[in-house]
Parts: structure tokens; C-alpha cells; sequence
């Protein structure tokens, strides 16, 4: 068989993509982008002290308690966005590994 012949018959089989695209890793969300969890206000001694705290006192934690619940939404927001990003990474990453053992084949 000629060379040319032979060469225009191997152009025109079939020959699988998979095997010859090209594997991507998937990035990580930045940690940055991770969201920090809002800080509990600094319990009062008095609180469990029997006879409980000046009214100043408990409305300083009543306050601080409001604050740190105000902070909650936005954070969980955050947090479940980054969540989200980091499913994405996971699945990115099964995707990857599945590719590369396809490569193997």
C-alpha cells in the first residue's frame, strides 16, 4: 500500500477525543473569599451569679447578642456561597481524576 493511501486511511478513522483532550485541574476558591464567623459577645460573670446582673450590665450583652445576630445573615450568605465554590472544586476535581484515568486507557 502506498504511503499516501495509507496516510488518507488513517485520517479517516474514527480516533476517540477523549483521548487525545486535554485534562484541566480545577482551581481552589480563594481563601481569602472564606467567610469569617462573627465572634460571640464576651459573656458577663454575673449571668450565672445568683443574683444575676445590674441592669446596665445585661443590656450592654442584650446588645451585644443583637449585634452578633445582625452579623449571622451576611456571614451565612457568604458561607453558602463558599460552599457552593467549594462543591464546584470537589466535583471539578472528580471530573479531573476521571479524565486522567481516561487518558490511562
Amino acid at each position: 500500500m502506498p504511503r499516501n493511501a495509507l496516510a488518507a486511511l488513517l485520517l479517516l478513522m474514527p480516533v476517540p477525543t477523549a483521548a487525545f483532550a486535554a485534562c484541566t485541574a480545577p482551581a481552589p476558591p480563594p481563601a481569602s473569599e472564606k467567610p469569617v464567623k462573627p465572634a460571640l459577645p464576651q459573656k458577663p460573670a454575673c449571668l450565672d451569679a445568683k443574683g444575676g446582673c445590674p441592669g446596665w450590665e445585661a443590656y450592654t450583652y442584650n446588645d451585644g447578642i443583637k449585634a452578633y445576630n445582625a452579623q449571622l445573615g451576611p456571614y451565612r450568605t457568604g458561607a453558602e456561597a463558599y460552599a457552593r465554590k467549594l462543591k464546584a472544586y470537589a466535583d471539578g476535581s472528580v471530573a479531573y481524576a476521571n479524565c486522567e484515568m481516561q487518558s490511562l486507557q
